[in-house]
């Protein structure tokens, strides 16, 4: 059946777009492996893996099998006084490949929403500690989501939520860092984070970043040492440390954790985007035995946040199969190489002239062009190189399933290059 393009146009609201000049969308019939097929035939290689989440690729035999096990016993069921064996078994596998501190477990619907749950954990953990904190601290370009709390901890005035800033709660915000992962780092980029933390410490209820990786905020790979640094800073002043692994966990980055790059433990961790390998939304957000019991002896006795749809059978079943599927594969090899053919291939493309920098970490791969070009032309230009990518900015970036071969990320690449060397230079 062919897709309704004009009732697309007409009432759907796609991610940050228009409805009034909507950007052209292109219709997928089917996936499968590292491939989209268009309603009209057209196939494409995926170097987004589904904004990060489809790390196994599509149509997965062991996923597939997952689901329609947990289709034959239940759907969904309430959390609210029932447990079912589904989320157990994720929560287990979610224990067994983070810190061994990390060892409560609250799951939820999406990433944005597992960071509104660290937050309220942190604000609620002070609250019952008789030291009501409203604060957050954390760094510029960064980006933890779009529900209004996330919003409040997303940089103000480089990001898409520039225009609610007024609207939201004024936290605190340092300078971002700026030693490349594969530099030198320079010790003065903590000076900031230092004077802020020793004068508005009894203010601040936790401090949140990306690890290594700030995302949506500019695609900056950044030094571990800046990491652990923040992570030792706030332990010195008593102060939790949030970790939004939303996008870096599953081994994006060549470890199952961003923060293991820089040995560090947060203590309160957030995950979610590839935690079903892209079959459904699901996120969890981990803490330690210390924050969740603090929390409960508070005034309210329990943790106050309790989603409709908080373990959903369904998306726990192929989360666990995702997780166990990914254990079981070689996968930091699978990573490795694809940063390896990154480096070889993607990184020779700073020589361009509209190219102003590459930036390479595990299987992510950054092309930072000179200015900002039309997406829609952009996107265009790719579909007919045969690729799926979606640039944003200055940006076209690429992080492709785990499972791509060598030949279909260079096939990638080449369209990236292609598309660059056909687009108008300016100085």
């Amino acid at each position: 059946m062919s897709i309704n393009y004009q009732f697309d146009q007409q009432h759907i609201w796609h991610p940050y777009t228009s409805s009034v000049n909507p950007l052209p969308c292109y219709g997928v019939s089917h996936a499968s492996g590292v491939t989209l097929t268009l309603d009209d035939g057209r196939e494409l290689i995926d170097g987004m893996a589904s904004w990060w989440a489809c790390i196994h690729g599509y149509n997965v035999p062991e996923l597939n099998q997952a689901a329609q096990q947990q289709l034959q016993k239940m759907s969904h069921v309430m959390f609210g006084g029932l447990t079912h064996q589904p989320a157990i078994d994720l929560c287990q596998e979610l224990i067994a490949i983070t810190p061994e501190a990390l060892d409560k477990v609250f799951l939820s619907d999406s990433g944005s929403v597992a960071v509104e749950v660290a937050l309220k954990m942190a604000l609620q953990y002070w609250h019952s500690k008789g030291e009501p904190r409203a604060k957050f601290l954390t760094v510029r370009n960064g980006y933890h989501g779009d529900t209004f709390g996330a919003m409040g901890v997303t940089d103000p005035e480089n990001s898409m939520h520039e225009l609610y800033q007024d609207f939201l709660p004024q936290h605190l915000f340092v300078a971002a860092p700026q030693s490349r992962f594969d530099q030198a780092f320079d010790p003065s980029e903590l000076d900031e984070l230092k004077a802020t933390l020793a004068k508005h410490h009894y203010d601040i209820a936790a401090m949140i970043i990306e690890p290594i990786v700030q995302g949506a905020g500019g695609m900056r790979i950044y030094h571990p040492e800046y990491l652990a640094s923040a992570k030792q800073l706030c332990a010195q002043y008593g102060i939790l440390f949030i970790a939004d692994e939303i996008a870096t966990g599953f081994g994006r980055t060549g470890k199952m954790l961003a923060c293991e790059h820089a040995d560090v433990v947060p203590d309160i961790l957030c995950l979610g985007k590839a935690i079903t390998g892209g079959y459904m939304s699901l996120a969890a957000t981990l803490t330690t035995k210390h924050v969740a019991d603090t929390v409960c002896q508070g005034k309210a006795g329990v943790f106050m946040h309790g989603p409709t749809f908080m373990a959903n059978p369904l998306a726990c079943a192929v989360a666990t199969a995702s997780i166990r599927l990914l254990r079981q594969s070689p996968w930091q090899q699978r990573v490795a190489a694809i940063e390896q053919t990154l480096q070889h291939s993607l990184k020779p493309l700073q020589q361009l002239p509209n190219v102003a920098d590459v930036r390479i970490l595990g299987a992510i791969g950054v092309v930072e062009t000179t200015h900002a070009y039309d997406v829609a032309t952009l996107q265009q230009a790719f579909i007919e190189h045969g690729v799926w990518l979606r640039p944003f900015g200055k940006l076209i970036y690429m992080m492709p399933p785990f499972v791509m071969t060598s030949a279909h990320l260079q096939q990638l690449i080449n369209a990236i290059k292609q598309t660059l060397s056909e687009l108008p230079h300016q100085e």
